[in-house]
Order: C-alpha cells, then sequence, then structure tokens
C-alpha cells in the first residue's frame, strides 16, 4: 500500500489549508472544497466541523475516493473512517497546528460532531 512520503507529510503538516475533492458515483471529481488537515504519525486526517451531514463529507462516502491538493503536491486519496481511539491525538493535532487562530475556530474542529466526521486519507498510486 503506497504511503504518505516525508515530504508529502511536511507539505501537509506546514500548510494551514488543503484542498479536498471527493468523487461523485459517476466517476468525476466535484469541485474541491478547501479545509484543515493535520498530520497524526504517519496519517493525514481531515474533520468536517459541521459533522456527518455536511455535504463535502457526504461525498466521500459514494465512492470513498478523491483528490488532495495542497501546494504542488496532488494525490489521489483513498477516504477511510479512524478508529475512535485516535480522536485525542487528532484532536491535539489540531490544538497544535492551528495553535494562532482564534479559540472557537479551532474548537469548532474539536466537538462530537467533528469527531463524528473524521476520515483518514490514504494516498493511492505513487
Amino acid at each position: 500500500m503506497p504511503a504518505w512520503s516525508a515530504q508529502d507529510l511536511t507539505t501537509i503538516d506546514t500548510t494551514d489549508e488543503v484542498r479536498l475533492a471527493t468523487l461523485r458515483r459517476d466517476g468525476t471529481l466535484r469541485t474541491p472544497v478547501t479545509i484543515w488537515a493535520v498530520v497524526v504519525g504517519n496519517e493525514v486526517c481531515v474533520r468536517a466541523v459541521y459533522g456527518p451531514e455536511s455535504p463535502w463529507f457526504r461525498g466521500t462516502r459514494s465512492r470513498h475516493r478523491g483528490q488532495l491538493h495542497v501546494g504542488s503536491l496532488s494525490r489521489d486519496v483513498a477516504f477511510e473512517d479512524v478508529p475512535d481511539d485516535l480522536a485525542p491525538a487528532i484532536d491535539a493535532a489540531y490544538r497544535r497546528k492551528y495553535d494562532g487562530y482564534a479559540t472557537s475556530i479551532v474548537d469548532s474542529t474539536l466537538t462530537p460532531q467533528a469527531r463524528e466526521a473524521t476520515l483518514r486519507l490514504v494516498p493511492l498510486g505513487g
């Protein structure tokens, strides 16, 4: 299974916003959304602040595939659910990475609703 390179992880970890496009049932990409992504160990994780009913999150459920764009990096990815026991580490990663933002904004990524809509991005191909 392909893995994120150290350079990919550094790019994602040091860039505030990423763009994420989900794959429609017909195989075409939806318009990318701009979201926050965090690195936990060798994993890349994202959360839907508005929870599982967020349109972009619902889009991940049809094909479980999409594309991540950050800087010059563009990767096809699979969307996987994250085990609940990783929530504290993901919370800590959001707090660390986005510490300079308003507390209320960062806290929106730490709600039960956002935790319920947490995904791991798994790189596909090379």
